[in-house]
């Protein structure tokens, strides 16, 4: 192995932005969380029905470089 393809390697972002989805109405948004960090739950308001909701995470969506 040459010694660039070490040098030239790149590094792992410490944040991703992942899709959140409420679990009553389907209502969706983005957020971001640190890589290492467990999968989201959170309360927020729904705008769908009017109320606070549980939203879970669905999916990764990408890298955030910071």
């Amino acid at each position: 192995m040459f010694i660039t393809n070490v040098l030239l390697k790149k590094a792992k972002s410490k944040y991703i932005m992942v899709l959140m989805e409420s679990a009553v109405s389907g209502h969706k948004f983005n957020a971001i969380r640190e890589r290492l960090a467990d999968k989201l739950e959170l309360l927020r308001y729904d705008p769908y029905i009017q109320h606070e909701s549980l939203y879970k995470e669905r999916k990764k969506i990408r890298s955030i470089k910071s």
